[in-house]
């Protein structure tokens, strides 16, 4: 079948002009090749180069651009993929001497997402995303289709007209399109908003994963829920937030949420796009930091995640960081544990007890068990402590309903009063 995925050259560079995020390296470019074919390509060949900056018209120097074209004639690529962002110009330029079509990583994982985006909610994240990754480009996309309808000059004859041109014709459909699409999500967030608002008044704390792609999160999700979400080795495989619930102990459950994963270079539209599903990391009670510590770079793709976390307002919640895939890594006497660092294996089950005693303690905190007797009078108490309280037990006696129960913060002036002078 391989013959039938599309063929590519991969490029990269690494400049003293840009900055360490921005800068090709071989284990960046190893990410490309991995997210090319998760795309469904195939990679012929890469091109690695070093120089104080940026060609301002090819991005490469001129001899790596003739030695690209001559591994996809060798190879007969049909494409050629940059690790690096390019500019519409440099990318017209690239194509014509390349004589293949051309795109950047960004353009890349978009594609991806397109493919993979399963619901009405991902779908249209894709497509706005898609629109605000145009629309600055369109100057250049455009450039054979712009033309000046003014009347005089040398407008072609039939195109004289109300002098606009094809250009801004363009921009205004697509700055429509971004609004309409921005305009729909934001019916999505007031669904997850009134969504949100009844498992708060359910007392149903929320935990969400978070992490690199391919770090395991999904097989995280599936080993603590027992679910059998679909968890394949291959980059942004979840795409779609999928929720399932856990039993932490008798009495106590929270939801767990996968979300898509993070990946250094992700597209800054991309980000915005996706805070419909993103925002739900601010509201959640608890973190859990899915790190792949078998992989090499482990370190630097835990610090990308970080930075989108505080990018996304969600830095002040309680995250736990999961250094999963202990099996597999080489020295497992470096993993990092602590407080609330913990080594795990999702495939094997290593750790997934700990893990979930961890949560139970967070979300115990600040929590308080009483027991407090309740008269029959206030028979509005036992009915709000069964919905937003843990109770352990009820006995009806002559004084009222005594009730043992486990109450969050919030609860504590109204049970107050029932509270017995030994507690």
């Amino acid at each position: 079948m391989e013959n039938e995925r599309e063929r590519a050259v991969l490029a990269g560079l690494s400049a003293d002009t840009l900055t360490k995020e921005e800068n090709s390296t071989e284990e960046s470019m190893d990410e490309l090749e991995a997210l090319l074919e998760t795309a469904g390509g195939v990679s012929c060949g890469r091109v690695l180069q070093s120089k104080k900056t940026p060609d301002p018209r090819s991005y490469l120097g001129g001899g790596k651009v003739e030695e690209m074209k001559a591994l996809i004639e060798a190879e007969s690529c049909t494409l050629a993929v940059f690790d690096n962002e390019l500019s519409p110009s440099q990318t017209r330029a690239l194509e014509d001497d390349l004589g293949v079509h051309v795109i950047d990583r960004a353009q890349l994982i978009l594609d991806i997402f397109a493919q993979r985006a399963r619901t009405r909610e991902g779908r249209l994240q894709v497509e706005l995303a898609q629109y605000k990754y145009m629309l600055p480009r369109l100057t250049g996309m455009w450039t054979h289709l712009v033309r000046q309808t003014a009347s005089g000059g040398s407008s072609p004859i039939g195109t004289r007209g109300p002098g606009e041109t094809q250009l801004e014709t363009d921009r205004r459909h697509i700055r429509r399109k971004i609004q309409k699409l921005e305009e729909e999500l934001q019916d999505v967030r007031r669904v997850r908003g009134v969504q949100r608002r009844r498992r708060e008044k359910n007392g149903v704390a929320v935990v969400a994963l978070v992490g690199y792609t391919n770090a395991g999160k999904s097989t995280l999700l599936n080993r603590l829920t027992g679910s059998d979400i679909p968890a394949n080795d291959r980059l942004f495989d979840t795409l779609d937030t999928t929720t399932r619930r856990l039993t932490l102990s008798p009495g106590q459950e929270v939801l767990l949420s996968d979300t898509v994963g993070f990946i250094r270079k992700l597209p800054h539209h991309l980000v915005e796009a996706f805070k419909a599903t993103l925002e739900e990391l601010s509201y959640a009670d608890i973190l859990l930091h899915v790190i792949d510590v078998s992989n090499p770079e482990y370190e630097e793709q835990a610090e990308v995640v970080r930075k989108l976390i505080d990018e996304l307002g969600a830095s002040d919640t309680p995250c736990i960081e999961v250094y999963n895939k202990a099996d597999k890594c080489a020295v497992p006497e470096l993993i990092p544990r602590g407080e609330n660092a913990i080594a795990i294996s999702a495939k094997t089950g290593e750790g997934a007890d700990d893990l979930v005693a961890k949560i139970t303690e967070i979300l115990g905190r600040n929590k308080k068990r009483v027991t407090i007797t309740v008269p029959y009078s206030d028979g509005a108490l036992p009915e709000l402590l069964h919905r937003e309280a843990e109770i352990i037990s009820m006995d009806y006696t002559d004084a009222g309903v005594v009730i043992d129960c486990v109450v969050r913060p919030e609860l504590w002036g109204r049970v107050r009063g029932y509270i017995g002078e030994d507690e």
